[in-house]
């Protein structure tokens, strides 16, 4: 099955229906979660004896970069669990079966979540505030708060980790726990300015417990070279840019639209589309977008065929988040300066693009962060001061 099949277009067309009601009752996207599960999209990783449908990174970026063009808050919520399945899949291709049972379990309709996040922690996966507290049968008590937590009212599977310091060297525990697990709570916390269907609400750990035999990884604190640090960077950050790869294109494609409908009194009733203001920012938009789609193709490709860019593999990821995040907010305040003020009333699809765009700001790897990681790799560490 290719994306086109995937997602035919009168299910896009029904999920860019519903995407405007969610957005304004501030709704999870109980409707596009179920059809994009009877689809077998939940499955796209897992292969096909598992009963996935055998997607590669570069095909599943594909299939997000279509799906927001539709609905920006939907594709960043199922992003969510397609990290954790495209981290399986990446696993698994390295002879790593750890978490083959995520890539089964996806495929039968579970949801998995990233209950990764911490509020002041810019360590990200290199330490967490969340305390990890060991039992004698091998599980583990997890007690802290995770912020951003997409896809908070259908998950049933949540990725979290902490740290235990338990022992002579401090270790950061991944493992997940199921949506039947004591000890947690959903706060109601997420109304904001966009990607509002994602309902991304924080979530607190108050010694939830995961089973030993969901306890996937311990590893030490600070940076380290283990494959899984190097799965989730690679599956989140390409994902991330193929949903606002997405949105950039669907906010073009607003701008040809409204440059070729509205006319000017001025020129005579012409088209704006005849304006040479008017052609040039299209134009720009245009030239943007074009840079980001092979890239985000090849890139992809490139963790499916576990290339060797060896020191390169980190900055060419964050290089490719930052360079789709922010060209995707260009081209929609483009697509905005086009269209004209019709796109400032709260029901235009471009005002959602807008409002929607600026996530981008707030995910890892941010401009600071993306920068130093580049600069290490070209000029090395800074020195001792």
């Amino acid at each position: 099955m290719d994306v086109d099949e995937l997602l035919p277009d009168e299910l896009l067309t029904r999920i860019r229906g519903r995407a405007a009601g969610y957005d304004e009752r501030n709704e999870f996207f109980h409707e596009d979660l179920a059809e994009l599960k009877a689809r077998g999209y939940l499955g796209l990783f897992g292969s096909t004896d598992d009963g996935g449908l055998g997607f590669g990174l570069e095909q599943a970026a594909a299939a997000q970069r279509r799906l927001a063009t539709a609905a920006p808050a939907t594709a960043l919520a199922i992003n969510m669990h397609l990290v954790w399945t495209g981290v399986a899949r990446v696993l698994c291709a390295q002879g790593d079966d750890s978490l083959r049972f995520v890539l089964q379990e996806a495929a039968a309709g579970e949801v998995f979540a990233f209950g990764n996040s911490e509020a002041g922690n810019d360590s990200v996966l290199f330490d967490s505030g969340t305390e990890a507290r060991p039992l004698p049968d091998g599980s583990y008590a997890f007690t802290g708060t995770k912020i951003f937590t997409s896809l908070s009212p259908a998950w049933t599977r949540l990725g979290v980790f902490g740290k235990d310091d338990s022992g002579a060297e401090p270790e950061l525990v991944h493992a997940f726990i199921t949506r039947g697990t004591p000890g947690y709570t959903i706060r109601n916390d997420w109304d904001t300015l966009g990607m509002r269907a994602s309902q991304s609400n924080t979530t607190v750990l108050h010694g939830a417990i995961a089973p030993a035999a969901r306890v996937f990884r311990r590893l030490p604190v600070g940076p380290n070279s283990d494959p899984l640090i190097f799965a989730i960077f690679a599956c989140f950050e390409t994902l991330l840019a193929a949903v606002y790869a997405g949105i950039g294109q669907r906010a073009l494609q607003l701008a040809v639209e409204a440059a070729q409908r509205r006319t000017s009194r001025r020129n005579g009733g012409r088209p704006y589309s005849q304006d040479p203001d008017i052609r040039w920012k299209v134009a720009q938009a245009a030239i943007a977008m074009d840079g980001i789609y092979p890239q985000l193709q090849g890139l992809a490709r490139d963790v499916d065929q576990q290339a060797e860019h060896g020191t390169q593999w980190f900055p060419k990821l964050v290089g490719l988040k930052l360079r789709a995040t922010e060209t995707a907010r260009d081209v929609v305040d483009l697509a905005i300066r086009v269209s004209g003020g019709g796109s400032y009333f709260a029901g235009s699809e471009l005002g959602r693009l807008y409002r929607d765009v600026l996530a981008g700001i707030f995910h890892p790897s941010d401009p600071e962060s993306a920068h130093a990681t580049v600069a290490n790799a070209w000029l090395g560490p800074l020195e001792d001061q």
